[in-house]
């Protein structure tokens, strides 16, 4: 049991970290996939929400700009007008994961898009800082990737990056979902930033399939932010 002195001191402590005013800032400006608005006190990495007539919508600060904060929206941008409510809703600093993610899809923002229930889990941050370059090991095991025109003449090693780079219509799609059904992997994460729409439940069912997606969790995002 807490003594009295305790207990007004944990009292004050919470007290003072209890805003009771709530400040809102609005929209002065969209251009794009960028809103511009004044009027808040929040830092790069914040999640916003911006109050529209109809909806509201999420948007992560990104930037300022001579006096004002640039938001990159995590949904659609439709029904925003100069004047709407901005209100800062804190860090995005965490997503819900477990071993029931896989196989799942979700958006931007880490809700399940696939008609699933909601994901559960313990959260884990977002942003994390970089590993020190000293403490990288070095690549000296190969990879399978299943595929053997790549593991006999350009074989890939644990922990490469590499990049697929093509024209429209020549098979990148079809590539990673080959990478992501064959691949000795015990996880495959793949993330859509930017693709159509109109293709991403077509690359789900014919590029990935079934056995793609058993030990895959899928993140779509449409929007590719441009500064």
């Amino acid at each position: 049991m807490l003594s009295i002195h305790s207990f007004l001191s944990k009292s004050e402590e919470i007290l003072d970290k209890t805003s009771v005013i709530k400040i809102y800032g609005k929209v002065t400006k969209a251009v794009g996939l960028i809103i511009e608005g004044v009027g808040i006190n929040a830092s790069i990495g914040d999640i916003c929400e911006i109050t529209t007539d109809n909806d509201s919508i999420e948007a992560e600060v990104v930037g300022f700009k001579n006096g004002t904060i640039l938001l990159s929206p995590l949904g659609e941008i439709y029904g925003i007008r100069p004047g709407n409510k901005i209100a800062v809703k804190g860090k995005q600093s965490y997503i819900k994961l477990n071993e029931k993610i896989l196989g799942r899809i979700i958006d931007g923002i880490g809700h399940p898009i696939d008609g699933k229930p909601p994901l559960t889990g313990k959260p884990f941050p977002i942003y994390k800082d970089a590993i020190n370059p000293l403490d990288r090991e070095i690549i000296k095991e190969p990879i399978d990737l299943g595929i053997r025109a790549i593991n006999s003449l350009i074989t890939c090693g644990k922990g490469q990056k590499i990049g697929i780079m093509a024209g429209s219509g020549v098979g990148k799609s079809v590539l990673i979902g080959m990478i992501a059904r064959y691949t000795n992997a015990d996880v495959n994460v793949i993330a859509l930033i930017g693709e159509r729409g109109r293709e991403v439940k077509e690359f789900i069912e014919k590029d990935l399939g079934e056995e793609g997606l058993k030990n895959l969790y899928l993140l779509y995002q449409p929007q590719i932010l441009l500064l």
